[in-house]
């Protein structure tokens, strides 16, 4: 049985530190395809240069499903006295929303042709082409540098610039002096890794750490020093094996060409959402919505109670886990420098990071004069609990800002809402009746955990409504000479604050009703009434009402009064009204 109990808690353990990373993993996961997935870049993109007596012109062709970045073409003429910007042109492309860089971007599908005019090119002159593509199917290549040197009257392309710049030379020769001396250790490392071991140390005051590490700290007031040493060192290795873990998703992104950072999993709504819901436990915990002992800093009983190893390492994973969100002092020049060096310096300088966020502890735990300086505990933790708990709620804040930035307010509001679920499941729980009604109130609080689990896992289909370009603002003018043209017109009058209207846009006002709209010519009209609008506030007095939401469907080519909807919608209600307004 205990066997059975400790490889349950390894499993477990492999499934929190995969849940913390498998958003951002995702983001990239197709680029960390076998190699024959993709194509080499060599024949991805195709280049033919050609010499005409007016121009010169290097013609790309594509294989299906690539495509080149019109902003990262550029040619230089490349002289021992230095490189010269050549003026170039090429067509038109298209515009393309790339999901890579989450931006819109011209791009070239299938071929393109840069040109440039002809110049006085003497032989062995050479030509710098520079540009950069990309997958449909996800990998984004690094970008290119070709170099084509004038040959017999032919532009042939070399591996190497074969130019050597004037100032240069004496450089080369110096070179060549010191080039059997070993080169020196990486410049600044020891810098770094200190600034690191400084950076992680901090991280234990931000607010997303403090309440994990002050309470664990408070442990060691008393009982055995020989068994606190252990326990030391295991919430070190929860630590620094959670940041190698980040270290090794960061190493194979930039291995596949990708460029990540310190919080990059931040970047995925879904783990925004999930550090929400952690926050938000942690906070009701300490406040003592529910209850299992001041060493719980994980996110079940089993793994962070008891007197084994276990409790102290997933201590360590959670701290890790939650210090995600926060950037202290000195890391952020660490972690840009791991960006510019190999895996081995990668991992090393997240070593330190990782050893010094647990240094504190680890400190606190072989030393029993340190320790002796905490205060005993007693009643006065249950106040210092809650009053942790403050931090983490803030915390929580933040995070619901950088969702709603990422997706929409809406989806921020659906996670408050979440969180009311899961605090309404351990409610329930601590108040379960001594019945049969029972099994029905743990149904209930099951449901309200599901209910939360499916917020998260669907966060992203929440994303700010597109449909901006389809929806005319309204006004009396613009509804009066629509009017007077016959169009008929669909009048939607909502507000942000509007729950009702929020509601009926995303159950009823759906892409069928749209497209029904666009194919028989029905003007679509939205009045925003969130801040005060004359106009609107005149529309809804008319109807004889006094808030939104208001419906009206105007008919084509008649001046009657408009069918006025009802304030709960349906997508079929909606299509009724369309389908009247232009006489079907």
């Amino acid at each position: 049985m205990n066997y059975f109990k400790s490889v349950t808690k390894l499993l477990f353990i492999a499934t929190l530190l995969s849940w913390a990373f498998t958003a951002s993993a995702q983001s990239f996961e197709s680029s960390l395809a076998p190699d024959d997935d993709f194509l080499p870049e060599a024949e991805a993109y195709v280049v033919v240069p050609k010499l005409d007596q007016d121009q010169i012109s290097f013609r790309w062709v594509m294989a299906d499903g690539y495509y080149l970045y019109r902003h990262k073409l550029g040619l230089e003429l490349n002289a021992p006295e230095g490189k010269t910007t050549l003026d170039f042109s090429v067509p038109d492309g298209i515009i393309k929303f790339d999901e890579i860089f989450q931006e819109d971007f011209e791009v070239y599908y299938k071929t393109t042709t840069l040109s440039t005019a002809r110049i006085e090119l003497p032989e062995g002159t050479e030509l710098i082409l520079r540009s950069q593509g990309c997958a449909d199917a996800g990998l984004c290549y690094p970008p290119r540098t070709q170099y084509f040197t004038l040959k017999d009257g032919v532009l042939i392309e070399s591996d190497a610039s074969s130019v050597v710049a004037v100032d240069d030379t004496q450089a080369s020769t110096d070179a060549q002096a010191v080039a059997a001396v070993p080169p020196a250790e990486e410049p600044g490392l020891i810098g770094i890794l200190i600034g690191a071991l400084i950076g992680g140390m901090i991280l234990n005051l931000m607010p997303c750490v403090f309440p994990v590490l002050s309470l664990k700290a408070l442990s060691l007031a008393s009982g055995d020093q020989a068994e606190h040493r252990v326990h030391g060192w295991a919430y070190t290795a929860g630590v620094v094996l959670s940041f190698l873990a980040v270290a090794g998703v960061l190493i194979s992104a930039k291995s596949a060409g990708d460029s990540l950072g310190w919080g990059f999993q931040l970047q995925e709504p879904i783990v925004i959402a999930a550090l929400i819901y952690l926050f938000f436990l942690l906070a009701m915990n300490l406040f003592g919505l529910f209850e299992v002992g001041t060493s719980w800093m994980g996110v079940g009983q089993s793994l962070t109670q008891g007197h084994g190893l276990a409790p102290s390492f997933f201590t360590g994973v959670l701290a890790a886990v939650v210090a995600s969100p926060c950037t202290a002092p000195f890391m952020a020049t660490a972690i840009g420098f791991t960006l510019t060096q190999g895996p081995i310096t990668t991992l090393v300088v997240f070593t330190a990071l990782g050893f010094g966020m647990a240094l504190p502890y680890l400190a606190l735990s072989h030393s029993q004069t340190l320790a002796s300086k905490l205060p005993n505990p007693g009643p006065w933790m249950d106040t210092f609990k809650q009053l942790l708990a403050f931090p983490l709620l803030l915390t929580c804040v933040w995070l619901l800002v950088v969702l709603g930035n990422q997706t929409s307010s809406y989806a921020s509001a659906l996670i408050v809402g979440g969180t009311i679920a899961l605090a309404f499941a351990f409610w329930l729980n601590k108040h379960q009746p001594q019945s049969a009604a029972k099994w029905l109130v743990r149904i209930i609080a099951l449901a309200s955990v599901a209910i939360a689990i499916n917020l998260v896992a669907t966060i992203e289909n929440h994303a700010e409504d597109e449909k901006s370009e389809e929806w005319v603002p309204y006004s009396a003018e613009a509804l009066s000479a629509l009017r007077k043209q016959g169009s008929a017109v669909f009048v939607d009058l909502t507000a942000d604050w509007c729950i009702t209207c929020k509601i009926n846009e995303r159950v009823a006002i759906v892409d069928e009703v749209i497209e029904f709209a666009q194919n028989n010519d029905i003007v679509l009209m939205r009045g925003d009434w969130t801040k005060s609008d004359p106009e609107i506030t005149k529309l809804l007095n008319k109807f004889n009402r006094n808030g939104v939401p208001l419906y009206l469907a105007y008919p084509e080519n008649s001046d009657s009064d408009p069918e006025v909807l009802p304030q709960i919608l349906t997508s079929g209600i909606v299509l009724d009204a369309m389908k009247k307004s232009v006489g079907e």
